[in-house]
């Protein structure tokens, strides 16, 4: 298997893909509850784009789709964090 440029982005964007739900099993374990750390959401909106770079590439039009898909939950839940932070209720 020849690696280049492209299968090491998919590889990467896997990774991190990956590394979210680690992130939050461990935060998880630790508070002894289930648990969504805000580094899920930034995982999740890392991962998802650099996964969607290489779909493009892969010209996939349903890992395109389920990508794009996602990348605009993460974003509404970032956003959604972020309102609540700086505006918490009283």
């Amino acid at each position: 298997m020849k690696l280049n440029f492209w299968l090491i982005l998919g590889f990467t964007a896997q990774f991190f893909f990956f590394l979210r739900f680690f992130v939050q099993w461990i935060v998880s374990e630790k508070k002894g509850k289930s648990t969504i750390p805000l580094a899920f959401w930034y995982l999740s909106l890392l991962g998802g784009t650099l996964l969607l770079i290489y779909a493009l590439y892969r010209q996939d039009p349903v890992f395109i789709l389920g990508q794009a898909m996602g990348m605009v939950i993460y974003v509404r839940n970032l956003i959604l964090i972020k309102k609540e932070i700086t505006n918490p209720k009283s």
